[in-house]
């Protein structure tokens, strides 16, 4: 059996498809769902997001804070902010991270070290 993904963003609709499983960081600590998974609604925080399609390589993203719905095999991932691998400029990120860090903005931190944890650059 498999589970219908939707990965949304506040402008678009990053991801949808059937996947064997999801894996999300919520405010519970990190979740793994598979076909059959009990009924859920948690608070996403900001991570990378793994989901192992049906057919194809494994699809990760950096979300930020927003939700994570679980009912009947469907799962829903809703964040503000989503981004994929090759979306990521990690010149850019850096920069964000540095600012953040200057502006002890713990949240822009969590965020911009998710983007670079896609990308493989964490520091």
């Amino acid at each position: 059996m498999t589970l219908q993904i939707e990965l949304v963003a506040a402008d678009r609709i990053v991801w949808s498809g059937e996947a064997r499983e999801v894996i999300a960081r919520t405010a519970e600590g990190d979740i793994g769902v598979l076909s059959g998974h009990a009924p859920l609604l948690s608070l996403l925080v900001p991570g990378v997001v793994e989901i192992h399609p049906v057919d194809g390589e494994v699809v990760r993203a950096a979300v930020s804070e927003g939700f994570v719905s679980v009912a009947a095999d469907r799962v829903s991932i809703l964040s503000e902010d989503i981004f994929l691998a090759d979306e990521v400029d990690e010149s850019a990120v850096t920069a964000e991270l540095d600012e953040a860090r200057s502006s002890e903005d713990g949240l822009g931190v969590r965020r911009a070290e998710a983007k670079l944890r896609l990308v493989g650059k964490a520091s």
